[in-house]
């Protein structure tokens, strides 16, 4: 009787001999190609990325909270085999004085979003979701250009709970960003941020 070879688990070691610019993560132990995003996708990360910046990405004090070091595309290793470039993805600095550097980072995020593709749905609703939590990710939002929602994911013991559905229309306060509201149509291109 032959014994069955499995394939070797991936890790970063594999993904980076693939080159920098290579647009894929580790999920599962496998290399997964990330889809080049749709104007929809790149418009609604830009949008949540720039609203985040200005008033979150700062030293706390002034006019906005601040408080937060917040990224784009950048690789975070949650082991050995799970490897993501999240959409968008931030740190306090209260408990990461430094911003996190390097590739890929090692250092647990407090908060993850993923904006939805039809190709990446599976991953980010299921594998992802369930990675982030069992690293202990305190905040997980989803956003889906095509329907134009938003969910906010808060680590429970058991799972996350969805703490907010918001659609375009509405004005929220959504943790862990709830200093300051949140236009929701902003995300989708649907109002400007004109504050």
């Amino acid at each position: 009787m032959s014994a069955v070879v499995r394939p070797a688990l991936a890790t970063f070691a594999d993904l980076a001999k693939l080159g920098d610019d290579t647009r894929a993560e580790i999920v599962g132990g496998e290399i997964v190609d990330k889809a080049a995003p749709t104007m929809e996708h790149g418009r609604s990360q830009t949008a949540l990325g720039g609203y985040l910046s200005r008033r979150y990405d700062r030293r706390p004090g002034g006019r906005w909270p601040g408080g937060w070091w917040i990224g784009t595309e950048v690789d975070v290793e949650y082991d050995a085999h799970e490897l993501y470039r999240h959409d968008l993805v931030g740190w306090r600095r209260a408990r990461v004085p430094e911003c996190p550097s390097g590739r890929p980072i090692r250092v647990r995020p407090d908060w993850v979003c993923e904006i939805l593709s039809p190709s990446n749905e599976r991953r980010d609703l299921v594998d992802k979701l369930r990675t982030l939590h069992g690293a202990g990710v305190p905040h997980y939002w989803i956003l889906n250009p095509e329907e134009k929602i938003l969910l906010v994911h808060r680590h429970q013991a058991d799972g996350y709970l969805v703490a907010l559905t918001a659609s375009s229309d509405d004005t929220v306060r959504a943790e862990p960003f709830g200093d300051v509201d949140l236009h929701v149509g902003v995300l989708f291109g649907d109002l400007d941020d004109d504050e």
